[in-house]
């Protein structure tokens, strides 16, 4: 088995410049997108690609209060197609805490490498810590979705004979102190698609200053790979509306029949800071 996933991975030196090299990308990509989106009045209109929209989830938020910040999140996705092509798509989403832990998350449509300008805003995502209240609104239908969530008491989760964790030691991102854990999930061949046992390789650097995860770093050998950076973090109070349904919006009880499906890409291993989330 190991030998057999030395074709499709690299080693450990390669599989962290690598990455590196793709942040440092995904930050010069963030920079100029980031500010076109907060600058715009509206969201850039986009072609619909030929399939269902894609979309991936970002970075979540941890609703930790006094800790306030804004930041822009760049989504790379890569997956290899049947010819041995690699189909590459990207998008930017606004990410914001306040000083009393509400949180900001926005969901924006991914696009292919020749798009330029701001991929569609499909969802937005707030959270009160104080209230419980999850809002979750459509700007294209302007319809909304409400809940109390109720707080769930930390379970501590049970060991994991198929994942392993390997401690990657500190760097520095955005002028942060970073953790790095490495976790590979090993599949069997009866669980693999590809017919070989494979293993999935998930990369998180984490700041304990920012209450934040900063890059994440996911390869599945079947053939994708997504690399989630934040950039252009801002550490003062983010504007109260950000944290707000906008006007105009209806309430409904249930999440929107318009709400985008999640894309096929497989989503990273549960974040190692995802306990402080609601």
């Amino acid at each position: 088995m190991v030998l057999w996933l030395r074709e499709f991975l690299p080693s450990p030196d390669a599989l962290m410049q690598r990455m590196f090299l793709v942040y440092a990308a995904l930050v010069t990509v963030s920079l100029t997108a980031g500010r076109a989106l907060i600058d715009a009045q509206q969201p850039v209109a986009s072609p619909a690609p030929a399939n269902r929209p894609a979309t991936v989830n970002g970075i979540g938020i941890p609703t930790v209060p006094g800790v306030p910040f804004s930041a822009t999140v760049v989504i790379e996705t890569d997956r290899v197609l049947d010819d041995g092509s690699v189909f590459t798509r990207r998008t930017v989403n606004l990410i914001a805490r306040d000083s009393k832990g509400r949180t900001h998350n926005e969901v924006r449509r991914l696009m292919p490498e020749s798009f330029h300008g701001s991929p569609e805003l499909m969802e937005v995502r707030l959270f009160d810590p104080e209230t419980r209240l999850r809002t979750i609104y459509f700007p294209a239908t302007h319809l909304a979705h409400q809940v109390v969530l109720p707080a769930q008491p930390k379970v501590a989760g049970s060991p994991n004979r198929w994942v392993s964790q390997e401690d990657l030691g500190s760097s520095t991102l955005n002028g942060l102190e970073a953790k790095g854990t490495r976790r590979t999930f090993a599949v069997s061949a009866a669980g693999s698609s590809a017919g070989n046992p494979v293993e999935v390789v998930d990369e998180f650097w984490n700041s304990a200053e920012l209450h934040l995860t900063l890059l994440v770093h996911h390869i599945d050998p079947r053939g994708s790979e997504q690399t989630t950076g934040v950039s252009g973090i801002k550490r003062e109070e983010p504007p109260a509306a950000m944290f707000e349904l906008p006007q105009g919006y209806k309430i409904v009880d249930v999440i929107p029949s318009a709400a985008p499906a999640a894309v096929s890409t497989p989503a990273p291993a549960k974040d190692p800071m995802a306990d402080e989330l609601p």
